[in-house]
């Protein structure tokens, strides 16, 4: 056992932990950590972990026992584990498995076991899906209330295995290129191969259903692919934005045998519904007024779709939700770096789409060469003096407004580019006026959402190409933008502490460099302000895989400026 001086957590009978990473064993006890609690803050060296029934459930799903956690807790932990938060443990992971869904001629049972059921006999929104008891342990439910249960259930802290099954749809041949157009040799990697077999799961009857989490740049869309063409079901995709929707028809025309009158884009002006159909979530949530219904939510009746699979799952619309929630019959496959939801409905995401199915820690896949090795840094800057006084005077809103818009991070901006001079750098920012003015002053392309689809794509085709060296991008960017070379980012801003959008921002450099495979991000924050508070919550998710945030601070003298940002 560790010294107990050595041992850097602390563990709260209301299942809160704190972890201080000052402490030796802290890098090893994180790596626990981060298979079934969430962190949700950190003050200096102590972070904040929490776990929650959601937590626990997709760490059982991953097959880790209650037994595993308590001896983690126990072995790493100052102190005594409490009382209280062992039984909590047990409890929530003991529910897991407890119930399922399945069909039996045809009607759809739910079974359980008995004190559970016992205890959901309490529930009336439970009891309302319910049109017969077969026996005590098992009860005949509304086909309708499939989803609706499901969400239910998990509201109320009684996780459910739908195994149920799903209808075939209709039949697509379809089959993985051994080379791609450009001749280039292609195979699965293995942890590909592993996240689409943990998906599938030939010969039972919860294959079909869940969430595959792999680091930005590792191939999520090839893994959709591949589950797709195992299956050899007409599919829907949906995804975050137009470009994305023209990524993914390329890779599928790219490294499968289907053919361009097979893929359909349904987005902008274009509406084809062909047996795999690409759409945005934009157009999906597209209505006339706030009282019209959704226009295009028909596409998900469009075909007798196989799989839908949820591109950037973590991104799901509400009124999307809701469509899933009556398509529980279609098998489903979210894709995602970070099941991350600021809003708080990764609940929805578990019962609606279906548990982690897989999950690849970013440091393991860096390890393995799958994704660059990713420097960052966060640079701390004076409030410019000319803002001091209006700062002052400033609501909170618009005080970090105008801490992001710091005009002192100008300069610090010049600076890293002459550091990285000829390297293929990406300047994100949340705020179009300080991207306009940063454009004019580096003669550098901004792309916002004011930017045609026609020139986007020039623009990243000149950066690709190399053509051009530096693009200034606004959240448009965030996601499912192919930017493999990109080895530089700096961000200016962000929305507030979105712990996604940071690793989103971080994913656009992980595509795998020739030579050292290396890359920078740096993140230049206004010292003194509330923007210091959000971008700490910012790095949470990133510290939490392992990565080290470098600090740097300018001092409050302008003339420090570049010898404090020389990097």
């Amino acid at each position: 056992m560790h010294d107990l001086n050595e041992r850097p957590l602390i563990v709260q009978s209301d299942l809160m932990v704190l972890l201080d990473e000052s402490k030796p064993l802290a890098q090893q006890a994180r790596e626990k950590l981060v298979l079934f609690m969430d962190a949700i803050r950190r003050a200096g060296s102590i972070h904040t972990y929490r776990m929650t029934p959601l937590t626990l459930w997709n760490a059982a799903a991953a097959g880790i026992a209650a037994d595993d956690i308590v001896g983690w807790l126990s072995e790493y932990g100052r102190y005594e584990l409490p009382f209280q938060a062992e039984v909590m443990i047990r409890r929530l992971i003991g529910r897991y498995n407890k119930l399922w869904l399945t069909t039996d001629s045809d009607k759809l049972v739910l079974h359980g076991d008995l004190t559970i059921m016992n205890e959901l006999k309490e529930q009336p929104s439970i009891m309302s899906c319910i049109t017969a008891p077969l026996e005590a342990a098992a009860w005949v439910l509304n086909e309708s209330c499939r989803g609706a249960l499901k969400q239910e259930l998990t509201r109320l802290g009684y996780p459910v295995i739908d195994m149920a099954g799903y209808h075939s749809g209709e039949a697509l041949a379809l089959q993985l290129k051994d080379r791609t157009s450009s001749g280039r040799k292609f195979e699965l990697r293995d942890y590909q191969q592993s996240a689409v077999e943990l998906f599938y799961k030939e010969g039972t009857v919860q294959g079909g259903s869940g969430v595959i989490v792999l680091p930005c740049g590792a191939g999520k869309t090839i893994v959709g692919i591949a589950a797709l063409t195992r299956l050899g079901r007409a599919t829907l995709i949906l995804t975050s934005n137009t470009t994305s929707v023209k990524q993914w028809k390329n890779e599928l025309l790219d490294k499968t045998s289907l053919m361009d009158a097979e893929v359909g884009e349904y987005c902008g002006t274009l509406k084809q519904v062909r047996p795999v159909t690409i759409a945005t979530y934009n157009i999906l949530t597209h209505r006339k007024s706030k009282e019209a219904p959704f226009t295009h939510m028909k596409l998900f009746f469009e075909r007798d779709w196989g799989l839908i699979i949820y591109d950037e799952v973590h991104l799901l619309p509400a009124p999307v939700f809701r469509m899933t929630a009556d398509i529980q019959a279609t098998r489903r496959l979210g894709l995602t770096a970070t099941l991350v939801r600021e809003d708080g409905c990764a609940e929805d995401v578990y019962s609606l789409i279906g548990p982690k199915q897989f999950d690849m820690q970013w440091k393991a896949a860096e390890a393995g060469s799958h994704i660059a090795a990713v420097s960052c840094t966060e640079i701390r800057v004076p409030l410019h003096k000319n803002k001091e006084l209006v700062y002052a005077q400033a609501s909170a809103r618009s005080k970090l407004r105008l801490a992001a818009e710091n005009p002192g991070k100008i300069p610090v901006v010049q600076r890293l580019l002459r550091e990285h001079t000829g390297k293929p750098t990406l300047i994100i920012g949340q705020y179009l006026n300080q991207l306009h003015e940063l454009s004019k002053t580096l003669s550098a392309p901004v792309l916002t959402g004011e930017v045609s689809q026609q020139e986007r794509q020039q623009l990243y085709d000149s950066f690709k190409a190399g053509d051009l060296s530096v693009l200034i991008v606004s959240k448009v960017a965030n996601f499912a933008v192919d930017l493999p070379d990109a080895a530089v980012a700096i961000q200016l801003s962000g929305s507030f502490g979105s712990r996604q959008e940071e690793a989103q921002r971080i994913g656009r450099l992980l595509r795998p460099k020739a030579g050292n495979n290396c890359a920078w991000f740096y993140t230049i924050v206004t010292d003194q302000t509330k923007e210091t508070e959000f971008a700490m919550k910012r790095q949470l998710f990133m510290l939490e895989q392992g990565y080290h945030y470098e600090r740097l601070s300018l001092p409050h003298d302008d003339s420090g400026i570049e010898e404090a940002a020389a990097l």
